[in-house]
């Protein structure tokens, strides 16, 4: 089902005072905990691991609180699962432990998990709903990835399905599950669709946020638990930045959708 909203003044802010600054992860940023695995709710702006920036990564950031609520001196193991772009929130998994970590990577290779993002684009994608192929080649000096329609050297297939699941005021929600995980996939594909993601002025959105933020946000992330052998449902809440709570009842409709299987 496809809703539509009247609503006046419903647009992102592109300013946050707050942009610069480097917060510690504490127990209401933690999604899901147990003893081989950790989620976390990232803040866009975040990166995930260290890079040229000098900032400081979500998982040495996870790590420090690992290691202060369980009192470990020596610090804690942590295993990066999967990435997400700096400017994206959401879900993002962490292995506690060796073991975890190999057999997590493992599910990830071979698509044995189940993610959902939410994307806020302008331009609705024609159609609007459907699959999408791409064969993607990033340049890591520029850090941009090019979506070529067909393979090219250097390429790697990315798959995903898309579904445009709601408007307000001349946005458009939209419910993205990639079937394969590359740098960049889900923003170079929709923009491959004339519906670059708000904000994302590096793939055709006519102007960035000073937030360091997209209107992109990986809400769900399911599998089967690598150790426990039991169903894995972790969701994040949506950033509460003053545009994103406007979708928020239409994604708990997806959601609920969700439970119910349809």
């Amino acid at each position: 089902m496809t809703f539509r909203i009247k609503q006046n003044n419903i647009q992102p802010s592109g300013l946050n005072i707050m942009a610069n600054v480097s917060f510690d992860v504490t127990d209401k940023d933690i999604l899901y905990e147990d003893n081989h695995l950790i989620a976390v709710n990232k803040r866009a702006g975040d990166i995930v691991q260290v890079d040229d920036t000098g900032d400081e990564p979500l998982d040495e950031k996870v790590k420090k609180y690992i290691a202060k609520k369980y009192n470990k001196p020596n610090g804690a193991f942590l295993g990066v699962v999967h990435r997400l772009d700096r400017p994206v929130s959401g879900v993002i998994l962490f292995a506690k432990t060796s073991k975890a970590l190999e057999r997590m990577n493992e599910l990830f290779k071979t698509r044995q998990t189940r993610k959902i993002y939410y994307a806020v684009v302008r331009n609705c994608p024609n159609p609007p709903d459907g699959n999408l192929v791409h064969w993607l080649v990033k340049n890591p000096k520029k850090n941009v990835t090019t979506a070529h329609d067909h393979e090219v050297k250097g390429s790697l297939r990315s798959e995903l399905n898309y579904r445009m699941v709601g408007e307000l005021n001349g946005y458009y929600l939209i419910q993205v599950n990639p079937i394969t995980g590359r740098p960049h996939q889900i923003r170079v594909q929709m923009a491959s669709l004339n519906s670059p993601i708000v904000g994302d002025n590096k793939y055709g959105y006519p102007r960035g946020s000073l937030r360091k933020s997209i209107c992109l946000h990986a809400r769900r992330l399911q599998f089967i638990h690598p150790v426990k052998n039991e169903p894995v449902d972790i969701k994040a809440p949506l950033p509460k930045d003053g545009f994103w709570e406007k979708f928020a009842h239409l994604i708990q409709d997806k959601d609920d959708d969700a439970v119910k299987g349809e």
